[in-house]
């Protein structure tokens, strides 16, 4: 018997048996229809993540990830974020199924349907489980934010546009060329 006014609450394992012609994520237990990407989005993910695997290549430094993969933080929240690193200090959190626990750097690209979630629910979700560096990507702007965690969340390390060349305080020696990226 359900009660007025209670709300279920969906766990992973009702995520994991989830239909697997959609894609979902997991929100404080609301099981969330992610809508397929547009083509610029795509393309800037794959940019991304095409240069991050670059600079990893040959330097031991650890493995990043495109989406759809999934980040367990606990078990009523699953994301999939569309570039994520993960350092060979905190190797042990990944798995063959998923990543457990708090990556390094997450990049989320924002789309119209998710951008307002992006900003404010993951944003807060990152910080509480820990992800250090956290990048937004606005393909209409043309810019990346780049986030970094403090003791009191979140703050901008710094917003590069074209033009301009993207550092990471994650990654050492890491550089990014806007235009390269939109």
């Amino acid at each position: 018997m359900v009660i007025a006014g209670t709300k279920i609450k969906f766990t992973y394992e009702d995520y994991c048996n989830a239909p697997e012609d959609k894609r979902y994520e997991l929100h404080d237990g609301d099981l969330v229809v992610v809508p397929s990407p547009k083509e610029r989005h795509q393309n800037s993910v794959g940019s991304l993540y095409y240069f991050l695997r670059a600079f990893l290549q040959g330097r031991e430094l650890g493995r990043v990830y495109i989406a759809p993969f999934d980040i367990v933080f606990s078990n009523h929240d699953v994301v999939q974020p569309d570039v994520i690193f993960v350092s060979n200090e905190k190797r042990d959190i990944i798995t063959s199924d998923n990543i457990q626990g708090a990556p390094d750097l997450v990049v989320e690209v924002l789309s119209p349907s998710t951008a307002h979630r992006d900003r404010t629910f993951k944003r807060a979700l990152y910080a509480r489980h820990g992800v250090r560096e956290f990048w937004l990507v606005d393909t209409d702007a043309h810019t990346i934010e780049v986030l970094l965690l403090g003791p009191n969340g979140y703050s901008d390390s710094a917003v590069y546009s074209t033009g301009q060349i993207l550092t990471s305080p994650t990654l050492t020696d890491f550089a990014l060329n806007i235009d390269d990226i939109f």
